[in-house]
Protein backbone atom coordinates (compact mmCIF):
# COMPACT_ATOMS: atom_id res chain seq x y z
CA UNK A 1 0.00 0.00 0.00
CA UNK A 2 1.38 3.41 -0.99
CA UNK A 3 2.01 5.84 1.84
CA UNK A 4 0.14 8.48 -0.20
CA UNK A 5 -3.21 6.68 0.21
CA UNK A 6 -4.18 8.75 3.23
CA UNK A 7 -3.43 11.97 1.37
CA UNK A 8 -6.07 11.58 -1.30
CA UNK A 9 -9.09 11.99 0.93
CA UNK A 10 -8.62 15.74 1.15
CA UNK A 11 -7.63 18.35 -1.40
CA UNK A 12 -3.92 19.09 -1.43
CA UNK A 13 -3.02 22.48 0.00
CA UNK A 14 -0.90 24.93 -1.91
CA UNK A 15 2.18 25.74 0.12
CA UNK A 16 2.69 29.46 -0.36
CA UNK A 17 -0.55 30.99 -1.63
CA UNK A 18 -3.05 28.70 0.06
CA UNK A 19 -4.96 28.03 -3.17
CA UNK A 20 -5.91 24.46 -4.02
CA UNK A 21 -8.51 23.77 -6.71
CA UNK A 22 -8.85 24.40 -10.38
CA UNK A 23 -11.47 27.13 -10.07
CA UNK A 24 -9.20 29.89 -8.84
CA UNK A 25 -8.36 32.63 -11.31
CA UNK A 26 -6.33 35.86 -11.17
CA UNK A 27 -9.57 37.85 -10.91
CA UNK A 28 -10.59 36.13 -7.64
CA UNK A 29 -7.23 36.07 -5.87
CA UNK A 30 -5.62 38.78 -3.76
CA UNK A 31 -2.91 40.68 -5.68
CA UNK A 32 0.64 40.25 -4.41
CA UNK A 33 2.82 43.33 -4.15
CA UNK A 34 6.52 42.69 -4.63
CA UNK A 35 8.22 39.39 -5.37
CA UNK A 36 6.02 36.41 -6.05
CA UNK A 37 6.39 32.65 -6.33
CA UNK A 38 6.67 31.34 -9.87
CA UNK A 39 3.70 29.03 -9.32
CA UNK A 40 0.64 31.22 -8.71
CA UNK A 41 -1.86 28.37 -8.54
CA UNK A 42 -1.87 24.69 -7.69
CA UNK A 43 -4.28 21.95 -8.72
CA UNK A 44 -5.94 19.52 -6.34
CA UNK A 45 -5.92 15.80 -7.13
CA UNK A 46 -9.39 15.64 -5.56
CA UNK A 47 -10.66 18.07 -8.20
CA UNK A 48 -9.11 15.94 -10.95
CA UNK A 49 -10.77 12.81 -9.60
CA UNK A 50 -14.11 14.63 -9.34
CA UNK A 51 -13.90 15.50 -13.04
CA UNK A 52 -13.60 19.22 -12.40
CA UNK A 53 -10.36 19.62 -14.39
CA UNK A 54 -10.31 19.08 -18.14
CA UNK A 55 -7.53 17.54 -20.18
CA UNK A 56 -6.77 20.93 -21.71
CA UNK A 57 -6.51 22.54 -18.26
CA UNK A 58 -4.17 19.81 -17.04
CA UNK A 59 -1.93 20.15 -20.09
CA UNK A 60 -1.81 23.93 -19.70
CA UNK A 61 -1.05 23.72 -15.98
CA UNK A 62 1.58 21.06 -16.58
CA UNK A 63 3.22 23.19 -19.23
CA UNK A 64 3.24 26.19 -16.87
CA UNK A 65 4.93 24.09 -14.18
CA UNK A 66 7.42 22.63 -16.69
CA UNK A 67 8.40 26.16 -17.76
CA UNK A 68 8.25 27.78 -14.32
CA UNK A 69 11.50 29.11 -12.89
CA UNK A 70 11.01 27.97 -9.30
CA UNK A 71 12.24 30.32 -6.59
CA UNK A 72 12.55 30.40 -2.81
CA UNK A 73 8.95 31.53 -2.41
CA UNK A 74 7.84 28.33 -4.12
CA UNK A 75 9.95 26.26 -1.76
CA UNK A 76 12.78 25.67 -4.22
CA UNK A 77 15.88 24.29 -2.56
CA UNK A 78 16.49 21.63 0.07
CA UNK A 79 18.72 23.18 2.77
CA UNK A 80 18.85 20.09 5.00
CA UNK A 81 18.10 17.26 2.58
CA UNK A 82 19.90 15.41 -0.19
CA UNK A 83 18.05 14.49 -3.35
CA UNK A 84 17.49 11.03 -1.90
CA UNK A 85 15.96 12.37 1.29
CA UNK A 86 18.89 11.96 3.68
CA UNK A 87 19.85 14.71 6.13
CA UNK A 88 22.70 17.04 5.25
CA UNK A 89 24.32 19.97 7.04
CA UNK A 90 22.19 23.05 6.44
CA UNK A 91 23.08 25.08 3.34
CA UNK A 92 21.75 28.60 2.99
CA UNK A 93 22.12 31.07 0.16
CA UNK A 94 24.63 31.41 -1.52
CA UNK A 95 25.41 27.73 -0.85
CA UNK A 96 21.83 26.71 -1.61
CA UNK A 97 22.60 25.83 -5.24
CA UNK A 98 25.01 23.09 -6.29
CA UNK A 99 25.77 22.40 -9.94
CA UNK A 100 26.87 18.81 -9.27
CA UNK A 101 24.81 17.37 -6.41
CA UNK A 102 21.87 19.73 -6.82
CA UNK A 103 19.63 21.53 -6.72
CA UNK A 104 21.13 22.37 -10.10
CA UNK A 105 18.33 23.92 -12.19
CA UNK A 106 15.51 26.43 -11.76
CA UNK A 107 13.12 24.84 -14.24
CA UNK A 108 12.41 21.63 -16.13
CA UNK A 109 12.71 23.59 -19.37
CA UNK A 110 16.26 24.60 -18.48
CA UNK A 111 17.46 21.12 -19.48
CA UNK A 112 14.61 20.00 -21.75
CA UNK A 113 14.47 22.61 -24.50
CA UNK A 114 15.90 21.25 -27.78
CA UNK A 115 14.42 21.86 -30.29
CA UNK A 116 11.47 23.06 -28.17
CA UNK A 117 10.03 22.87 -24.67
CA UNK A 118 10.06 19.21 -23.64
CA UNK A 119 12.99 18.22 -25.83
CA UNK A 120 16.58 17.32 -25.01
CA UNK A 121 19.41 19.45 -23.73
CA UNK A 122 22.82 20.75 -24.71
CA UNK A 123 25.99 19.46 -23.04
CA UNK A 124 26.06 22.53 -20.82
CA UNK A 125 22.89 21.23 -19.13
CA UNK A 126 24.30 17.77 -18.35
CA UNK A 127 23.45 16.47 -14.88
CA UNK A 128 25.37 14.23 -12.50
CA UNK A 129 23.17 11.29 -11.66
CA UNK A 130 23.47 9.89 -8.12
CA UNK A 131 25.60 12.85 -6.99
CA UNK A 132 22.46 13.98 -5.18
CA UNK A 133 23.02 11.13 -2.72
CA UNK A 134 25.99 13.07 -1.33
CA UNK A 135 25.38 15.83 1.25
CA UNK A 136 27.09 18.64 -0.69
CA UNK A 137 29.66 18.29 -3.45
CA UNK A 138 32.28 21.03 -3.39
CA UNK A 139 35.61 19.16 -3.76
CA UNK A 140 37.04 21.14 -0.86
CA UNK A 141 38.36 17.99 0.76
CA UNK A 142 35.78 17.76 3.53
CA UNK A 143 35.81 14.03 4.39
CA UNK A 144 32.79 14.33 6.69
CA UNK A 145 30.52 15.39 3.86
CA UNK A 146 31.98 13.97 0.69
CA UNK A 147 34.48 11.28 1.56
CA UNK A 148 38.06 11.09 0.34
CA UNK A 149 39.40 11.34 -3.21
CA UNK A 150 36.17 12.23 -5.00
CA UNK A 151 36.49 13.61 -8.52
CA UNK A 152 34.02 14.80 -11.12
CA UNK A 153 34.12 11.34 -12.71
CA UNK A 154 33.57 9.40 -9.50
CA UNK A 155 31.04 11.61 -7.72
CA UNK A 156 28.21 10.88 -10.15
CA UNK A 157 27.26 9.59 -13.58
CA UNK A 158 27.14 12.35 -16.18
CA UNK A 159 23.96 12.39 -18.22
CA UNK A 160 22.74 14.41 -21.17
CA UNK A 161 19.05 15.29 -20.85
CA UNK A 162 16.82 13.14 -23.10
CA UNK A 163 13.85 14.51 -25.00
CA UNK A 164 10.36 13.76 -23.70
CA UNK A 165 8.40 14.01 -26.96
CA UNK A 166 6.14 11.00 -27.46
CA UNK A 167 6.63 9.87 -23.85
CA UNK A 168 2.99 8.93 -23.38
CA UNK A 169 3.28 6.31 -26.11
CA UNK A 170 6.53 5.03 -24.62
CA UNK A 171 4.93 4.52 -21.20
CA UNK A 172 1.92 2.76 -22.73
CA UNK A 173 4.20 0.38 -24.63
CA UNK A 174 6.13 -0.39 -21.45
CA UNK A 175 2.92 -1.01 -19.51
CA UNK A 176 1.65 -3.48 -22.12
CA UNK A 177 5.01 -5.27 -22.34
CA UNK A 178 5.11 -5.58 -18.56
CA UNK A 179 1.56 -6.93 -18.46
CA UNK A 180 2.43 -9.46 -21.19
CA UNK A 181 5.45 -10.79 -19.29
CA UNK A 182 3.55 -10.96 -16.02
CA UNK A 183 0.85 -12.98 -17.78
CA UNK A 184 3.48 -15.34 -19.22
CA UNK A 185 4.98 -15.80 -15.75
CA UNK A 186 1.58 -16.45 -14.15
CA UNK A 187 0.72 -19.01 -16.79
CA UNK A 188 4.03 -20.83 -16.22
CA UNK A 189 3.50 -20.84 -12.45
CA UNK A 190 0.03 -22.33 -12.86
CA UNK A 191 1.28 -24.97 -15.32
CA UNK A 192 4.17 -25.98 -13.07
CA UNK A 193 1.91 -26.39 -10.04
CA UNK A 194 -0.64 -28.43 -11.98
CA UNK A 195 1.90 -30.64 -13.76
CA UNK A 196 4.19 -31.07 -10.77
CA UNK A 197 7.28 -30.49 -12.91
CA UNK A 198 9.48 -27.52 -13.86
CA UNK A 199 8.28 -25.30 -16.68
CA UNK A 200 10.56 -23.10 -18.77
CA UNK A 201 8.94 -20.35 -20.80
CA UNK A 202 10.27 -17.66 -23.13
CA UNK A 203 9.54 -14.02 -22.39
CA UNK A 204 8.63 -12.53 -25.74
CA UNK A 205 6.41 -9.46 -26.00
CA UNK A 206 5.79 -7.31 -29.06
CA UNK A 207 8.47 -9.35 -30.83
CA UNK A 208 11.14 -8.47 -28.24
CA UNK A 209 12.90 -11.40 -26.55
CA UNK A 210 13.67 -10.85 -22.86
CA UNK A 211 15.11 -14.32 -22.31
CA UNK A 212 13.34 -17.02 -20.31
CA UNK A 213 12.37 -18.08 -16.82
CA UNK A 214 11.91 -21.47 -15.20
CA UNK A 215 9.24 -22.23 -12.61
CA UNK A 216 9.65 -25.16 -10.19
CA UNK A 217 6.75 -27.36 -9.19
CA UNK A 218 6.48 -25.47 -5.89
CA UNK A 219 6.06 -22.17 -7.73
CA UNK A 220 9.61 -20.89 -7.23
CA UNK A 221 10.65 -18.72 -10.18
CA UNK A 222 14.22 -18.83 -11.52
CA UNK A 223 14.95 -15.57 -13.38
CA UNK A 224 18.66 -16.21 -14.04
CA UNK A 225 18.02 -16.39 -17.80
CA UNK A 226 16.00 -13.16 -17.95
CA UNK A 227 17.72 -10.56 -20.15
CA UNK A 228 17.39 -6.82 -20.58
CA UNK A 229 14.87 -6.20 -17.81
CA UNK A 230 14.72 -6.44 -14.01
CA UNK A 231 13.78 -9.77 -12.45
CA UNK A 232 10.38 -8.32 -11.54
CA UNK A 233 9.72 -8.18 -15.32
CA UNK A 234 8.67 -4.52 -15.16
CA UNK A 235 9.83 -2.61 -18.24
CA UNK A 236 11.25 0.72 -17.15
CA UNK A 237 11.33 2.98 -20.22
CA UNK A 238 12.77 6.19 -18.72
CA UNK A 239 16.37 7.19 -17.96
CA UNK A 240 19.14 5.97 -20.23
CA UNK A 241 19.56 2.95 -17.98
CA UNK A 242 15.88 2.10 -18.00
CA UNK A 243 15.48 2.89 -14.30
CA UNK A 244 12.13 4.71 -14.01
CA UNK A 245 8.87 2.89 -14.61
CA UNK A 246 6.72 5.91 -15.37
CA UNK A 247 6.60 9.60 -16.08
CA UNK A 248 5.29 10.03 -12.54
CA UNK A 249 8.30 8.35 -10.93
CA UNK A 250 10.62 10.29 -13.25
CA UNK A 251 8.91 13.59 -12.38
CA UNK A 252 8.70 13.11 -8.60
CA UNK A 253 12.39 12.24 -8.48
CA UNK A 254 13.49 15.03 -10.82
CA UNK A 255 11.67 17.86 -9.06
CA UNK A 256 13.36 17.22 -5.73
CA UNK A 257 16.77 16.32 -7.20
CA UNK A 258 17.11 19.20 -9.64
CA UNK A 259 14.93 21.94 -8.14
CA UNK A 260 14.47 21.08 -4.50
CA UNK A 261 10.70 21.18 -5.10
CA UNK A 262 9.38 18.48 -2.79
CA UNK A 263 6.09 16.95 -3.87
CA UNK A 264 3.40 15.86 -1.43
CA UNK A 265 3.88 12.29 -2.65
CA UNK A 266 7.49 12.40 -1.54
CA UNK A 267 7.08 14.41 1.66
CA UNK A 268 3.56 13.79 2.99
CA UNK A 269 1.05 16.60 3.23
CA UNK A 270 1.96 19.42 5.60
CA UNK A 271 5.48 18.14 6.30
CA UNK A 272 8.76 19.91 5.62
CA UNK A 273 11.56 17.32 5.60
CA UNK A 274 13.89 19.52 3.54
CA UNK A 275 13.57 22.25 6.21
CA UNK A 276 12.99 25.19 3.86
CA UNK A 277 9.89 26.44 5.74
CA UNK A 278 7.57 25.49 2.85
CA UNK A 279 5.15 22.60 2.68
CA UNK A 280 3.11 21.07 -0.14
CA UNK A 281 5.47 22.62 -2.68
CA UNK A 282 3.97 20.52 -5.48
CA UNK A 283 0.58 18.95 -4.88
CA UNK A 284 -0.42 15.49 -6.08
CA UNK A 285 -2.54 17.27 -8.69
CA UNK A 286 0.47 19.32 -9.83
CA UNK A 287 2.45 16.13 -10.46
CA UNK A 288 -0.51 14.68 -12.36
CA UNK A 289 -0.53 17.81 -14.53
CA UNK A 290 3.20 17.53 -15.20
CA UNK A 291 2.72 13.88 -16.17
CA UNK A 292 -0.18 14.68 -18.49
CA UNK A 293 1.75 17.51 -20.15
CA UNK A 294 4.72 15.23 -20.83
CA UNK A 295 2.50 12.33 -21.91
CA UNK A 296 0.83 14.54 -24.54
CA UNK A 297 4.01 15.99 -26.02
CA UNK A 298 3.55 15.10 -29.69
CA UNK A 299 5.16 12.00 -31.10
CA UNK A 300 8.19 12.69 -33.31
CA UNK A 301 7.85 12.30 -37.07
CA UNK A 302 9.94 11.51 -40.12
CA UNK A 303 10.70 14.75 -41.95
CA UNK A 304 11.56 14.25 -45.59
CA UNK A 305 14.66 16.02 -46.96
CA UNK A 306 14.27 19.06 -49.17
CA UNK A 307 15.68 17.67 -52.42
CA UNK A 308 14.98 14.57 -54.49
CA UNK A 309 18.62 13.47 -54.25
CA UNK A 310 18.48 13.58 -50.46
CA UNK A 311 15.10 11.82 -50.39
CA UNK A 312 16.44 8.97 -52.52
CA UNK A 313 19.48 8.71 -50.27
CA UNK A 314 17.22 8.53 -47.20
CA UNK A 315 15.20 5.74 -48.79
CA UNK A 316 18.39 3.79 -49.45
CA UNK A 317 19.53 4.60 -45.92
CA UNK A 318 16.43 3.02 -44.42
CA UNK A 319 17.14 -0.21 -46.29
CA UNK A 320 20.75 -0.11 -45.11
CA UNK A 321 19.55 0.50 -41.54
CA UNK A 322 17.92 -2.93 -41.69
CA UNK A 323 20.72 -4.51 -43.73
CA UNK A 324 23.48 -3.76 -41.21
CA UNK A 325 21.27 -4.88 -38.31
CA UNK A 326 20.46 -1.59 -36.57
CA UNK A 327 16.76 -2.53 -36.56
CA UNK A 328 17.44 -5.58 -34.36
CA UNK A 329 17.50 -3.32 -31.28
CA UNK A 330 16.26 -0.03 -32.72
CA UNK A 331 12.98 -1.68 -33.73
CA UNK A 332 11.28 0.77 -36.11
CA UNK A 333 7.73 0.08 -34.93
CA UNK A 334 6.28 -1.52 -31.82
CA UNK A 335 2.58 -2.56 -31.75
CA UNK A 336 0.37 -0.88 -29.16
CA UNK A 337 -3.06 -2.31 -28.38
CA UNK A 338 -4.58 0.79 -26.77
CA UNK A 339 -3.98 4.53 -26.98
CA UNK A 340 -5.87 5.16 -23.73
CA UNK A 341 -3.54 6.70 -21.14
CA UNK A 342 -4.61 6.28 -17.52
CA UNK A 343 -2.96 8.17 -14.70
CA UNK A 344 -1.75 7.00 -12.26
CA UNK A 345 -0.27 3.99 -13.99
CA UNK A 346 -0.39 0.40 -12.70
CA UNK A 347 3.30 -0.19 -11.92
CA UNK A 348 4.34 2.87 -9.93
CA UNK A 349 6.56 2.24 -6.88
CA UNK A 350 5.19 2.78 -3.37
CA UNK A 351 6.28 6.40 -2.98
CA UNK A 352 4.41 7.42 -6.14
CA UNK A 353 0.64 7.64 -6.64
CA UNK A 354 -0.98 4.31 -7.54
CA UNK A 355 -4.43 3.39 -8.90
CA UNK A 356 -5.61 2.11 -5.52
CA UNK A 357 -4.84 5.53 -4.01
CA UNK A 358 -7.45 7.35 -6.09
CA UNK A 359 -11.21 7.21 -6.41
CA UNK A 360 -10.85 7.26 -10.20
CA UNK A 361 -7.97 7.43 -12.63
CA UNK A 362 -7.68 10.26 -15.16
CA UNK A 363 -8.00 8.75 -18.62
CA UNK A 364 -7.51 10.29 -22.06
CA UNK A 365 -6.86 9.30 -25.67
CA UNK A 366 -3.38 9.85 -27.11
CA UNK A 367 -4.44 9.59 -30.78
CA UNK A 368 -4.52 13.41 -31.30
CA UNK A 369 -0.84 13.54 -30.37
CA UNK A 370 0.57 11.36 -33.14
CA UNK A 371 0.48 11.77 -36.94
CA UNK A 372 0.26 9.23 -39.76
CA UNK A 373 -0.72 6.45 -37.37
CA UNK A 374 -0.80 2.98 -38.93
CA UNK A 375 -2.24 -0.33 -37.76
CA UNK A 376 -1.08 -3.91 -38.21
CA UNK A 377 -3.32 -6.81 -39.29
CA UNK A 378 -4.35 -7.43 -35.68
CA UNK A 379 -5.55 -3.87 -35.21
CA UNK A 380 -2.60 -2.77 -33.10
CA UNK A 381 -1.29 0.75 -33.52
CA UNK A 382 2.25 0.81 -34.90
CA UNK A 383 4.31 3.30 -32.92
CA UNK A 384 7.54 4.32 -34.76
CA UNK A 385 9.80 4.45 -31.71
CA UNK A 386 13.00 2.77 -33.02
CA UNK A 387 13.68 0.96 -29.75
CA UNK A 388 12.98 -2.38 -28.10
CA UNK A 389 12.80 -0.89 -24.57
CA UNK A 390 15.37 -3.49 -23.53
CA UNK A 391 18.79 -3.08 -21.92
CA UNK A 392 21.89 -4.23 -23.81
CA UNK A 393 25.64 -4.52 -23.26
CA UNK A 394 27.03 -1.62 -25.28
CA UNK A 395 30.72 -2.42 -24.87
CA UNK A 396 33.78 -1.00 -23.19
CA UNK A 397 33.78 2.49 -24.70
CA UNK A 398 30.32 3.23 -23.29
CA UNK A 399 31.00 1.59 -19.93
CA UNK A 400 31.66 5.00 -18.36
CA UNK A 401 29.67 5.11 -15.14
CA UNK A 402 31.41 5.25 -11.79
CA UNK A 403 28.31 4.51 -9.73
CA UNK A 404 25.74 1.75 -10.14
CA UNK A 405 22.22 3.06 -10.74
CA UNK A 406 19.41 1.06 -9.16
CA UNK A 407 21.39 -2.17 -9.30
CA UNK A 408 21.70 -2.08 -13.10
CA UNK A 409 25.13 -3.27 -14.30
CA UNK A 410 27.20 -0.36 -15.57
CA UNK A 411 27.72 -1.81 -19.06
CA UNK A 412 23.98 -2.13 -19.76
CA UNK A 413 22.00 0.63 -21.47
CA UNK A 414 18.39 0.96 -22.58
CA UNK A 415 18.14 1.06 -26.36
CA UNK A 416 17.92 4.72 -27.34
CA UNK A 417 14.58 5.76 -28.82
CA UNK A 418 15.60 7.13 -32.19
CA UNK A 419 12.34 8.84 -33.08
CA UNK A 420 13.06 12.55 -32.89
CA UNK A 421 16.69 12.10 -31.85
CA UNK A 422 18.15 13.96 -34.85
CA UNK A 423 16.59 17.16 -33.46
CA UNK A 424 18.28 16.70 -30.09
CA UNK A 425 22.08 16.72 -30.40
CA UNK A 426 24.48 15.93 -28.83
CA UNK A 427 24.28 12.14 -28.73
CA UNK A 428 24.98 9.20 -26.39
CA UNK A 429 24.10 9.08 -22.70
CA UNK A 430 26.71 11.67 -21.75
CA UNK A 431 26.44 13.84 -24.87
CA UNK A 432 30.01 13.23 -25.94
CA UNK A 433 29.13 12.56 -29.60
CA UNK A 434 28.40 15.69 -31.61
CA UNK A 435 27.72 13.62 -34.73
CA UNK A 436 25.44 10.62 -35.24
CA UNK A 437 28.33 8.83 -36.94
CA UNK A 438 30.45 9.29 -33.80
CA UNK A 439 27.69 7.71 -31.72
CA UNK A 440 27.52 4.73 -34.08
CA UNK A 441 31.27 4.20 -33.92
CA UNK A 442 31.10 4.16 -30.11
CA UNK A 443 28.84 1.08 -30.16
CA UNK A 444 30.33 -2.19 -28.95
CA UNK A 445 29.31 -5.25 -26.99
CA UNK A 446 26.05 -6.62 -28.38
CA UNK A 447 26.16 -3.94 -31.09
CA UNK A 448 29.72 -4.63 -32.22
CA UNK A 449 28.60 -6.53 -35.32
CA UNK A 450 26.31 -3.70 -36.41
CA UNK A 451 28.98 -1.12 -35.74
CA UNK A 452 31.49 -3.03 -37.85
CA UNK A 453 28.95 -3.51 -40.63
CA UNK A 454 28.43 0.25 -40.74
CA UNK A 455 32.20 0.82 -40.94
CA UNK A 456 32.44 -1.67 -43.83
CA UNK A 457 29.89 0.23 -45.91
CA UNK A 458 31.25 2.43 -48.71
CA UNK A 459 31.33 6.12 -47.83
CA UNK A 460 28.30 6.94 -49.98
CA UNK A 461 26.23 4.24 -48.28
CA UNK A 462 27.29 5.41 -44.83
CA UNK A 463 26.15 8.88 -45.86
CA UNK A 464 22.82 7.48 -47.08
CA UNK A 465 22.21 5.67 -43.78
CA UNK A 466 22.99 8.87 -41.90
CA UNK A 467 20.68 10.81 -44.22
CA UNK A 468 17.86 8.46 -43.18
CA UNK A 469 18.62 8.90 -39.49
CA UNK A 470 18.57 12.67 -39.95
CA UNK A 471 14.91 12.42 -41.01
CA UNK A 472 13.89 11.24 -37.49
CA UNK A 473 12.97 14.59 -36.03
CA UNK A 474 10.74 16.57 -33.72
CA UNK A 475 8.36 18.22 -36.15
CA UNK A 476 9.04 21.94 -36.49
CA UNK A 477 6.27 24.03 -34.96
Amino acid sequence: MSRSLALIASACLMGTLGLAGSGDSPETTTPIIGEEPAVKRHISQADIEAGDVSLEELIAHGRDLFMASFNSLDGAGRPEQTGKGDFRKRREMPDNFNRISGPDANSCMACHNLPAVGGGGDNVANVFLLADTFPFVDFNGDPVENGPNTTLKTIGNERNSPGMFGSGFIELLAREMTADMHAIRSSAVAEAKISGRPVTTHLVTKGVDFGSLTVSADGTVDTSAVKGVNNDLIVRPFHQKGAAVSLREFTNNATIHHHGMLSVEQAREGEDPDADDHVNELTIGDITALVVFQATLPAPVQVQPATQVEREAAQLGRRLFHQVGCAVCHVPELPLASLEFEEPGPFNPDNDLQPEDVTSTFSFDLSPFIKNLKKDKRGNYLIPVFTDLKRHDMGELLDTDALIQDGIPKHLWLTRKLWGFASEPPFLHHGRATLISEAILAHGGEAQTQRDAFVDLPDDQQAALLEFLLTLQIEPD
